[in-house]
C-alpha cells in the first residue's frame, strides 16, 4: 500500500466490514490487513448478518456498505447504533449523490467515504473515527447533503434551515468559524491553520458546538452548517 499513514502512538482498532459483494470484502481485508495497527476482526454479506456478527466481534469500527440485500445498511446502522451508541460506523458508498448517505449520518453514523478512497486515506479515516472524531469526505461533503436535501421528500427542507440558522445565531464568531471549518470536513489541525488558533484552543470551540447546538458528532454540526445554507 502507498502513502502509509504514520501509526506510531494510536491505538490499535479492530474493524468489521460489512459488504455484498465478496471481492469488496476481500479486497478491504487484504488492504486493511496490511495497514499497522488495525485488524479485521468480522465480515458479514449483508445488514442482517451485521447484527450478529458485529457484536459478537468486539468491533471498534465497521465499514458499513448502504445498499444490500436482505437488510440495508442503513437499517443495520441504526439497529447497531441502538444496541451501542460507542459503535463508531463509516458509511461506505459507491457514489457521491447516494440518496442514503446523509439520513445514515443523521441517525448516527460517525460519516462516510467513497468505495474508491485511496488506501492512505481509509487507514486514516479508520483512525481518525476510531479516536472518536467522525470523518465526513471533504471533497463530495456540500454536493452530497445538497442533493439530498434537494431530492429527499417530506423531509421539511424550509423548517430545517430555520431551525439551523436559529441554532447557528447563538454562536459567536469564533465558533461559526469553526463550525464553518468542520463542515468543510478539515480536521482541528486544519481549522486552527486556517483561524491562527491552536488546536487546544480548537477543540474547546468544536466542544462548546455540541453543547451549543445540541448534537452529539462533528457530522452533525456539519448537517445543521448545510441545512442554514439551504
Amino acid at each position: 500500500m502507498t502513502g502509509d499513514v504514520s501509526t506510531e502512538g494510536t491505538a490499535p482498532v479492530s474493524l468489521a466490514v460489512v459488504d455484498d459483494d465478496p471481492m469488496v470484502r476481500a479486497a478491504l481485508g487484504m488492504m486493511l490487513g496490511g495497514a499497522s495497527g488495525i485488524t479485521v476482526v468480522a465480515e458479514a454479506g449483508d445488514g442482517e448478518e451485521a447484527l450478529t456478527v458485529v457484536p459478537r466481534s468486539g468491533a471498534d469500527v465497521v465499514l458499513m456498505d448502504i445498499r444490500m440485500p436482505v437488510r440495508d445498511g442503513l437499517s443495520a446502522t441504526e439497529a447497531l447504533l441502538a444496541a451501542r451508541p460507542d459503535l463508531k460506523i463509516i458509511v461506505l458508498t459507491t457514489f457521491d449523490t447516494d440518496d442514503m448517505v446523509l439520513r445514515a449520518l443523521r441517525i448516527g453514523a460517525a460519516g462516510f467515504l467513497l468505495k474508491d478512497t485511496p488506501p492512505a486515506r481509509l487507514v486514516e479515516a479508520i483512525r481518525t473515527v476510531a479516536a472518536g472524531q467522525p470523518m465526513l469526505s471533504p471533497s463530495v461533503t456540500a454536493q452530497l447533503i445538497a442533493a439530498v436535501t434537494r431530492d429527499e421528500p417530506g423531509t421539511g427542507a424550509d423548517d430545517r434551515a430555520r431551525t439551523a440558522r436559529a441554532a447557528l445565531a447563538g454562536l459567536t464568531e469564533r465558533e461559526r468559524d469553526v463550525a464553518e471549518g468542520v463542515a468543510r470536513g478539515q480536521s482541528n489541525a486544519e481549522i486552527a491553520a486556517e483561524l491562527f488558533m491552536g488546536v487546544p484552543t480548537v477543540k474547546t470551540h468544536v466542544g462548546r458546538l455540541f453543547t451549543k447546538l445540541g448534537v452529539e458528532n462533528r457530522v452533525q454540526v456539519a448537517i445543521l452548517v448545510h441545512d442554514a445554507q439551504g
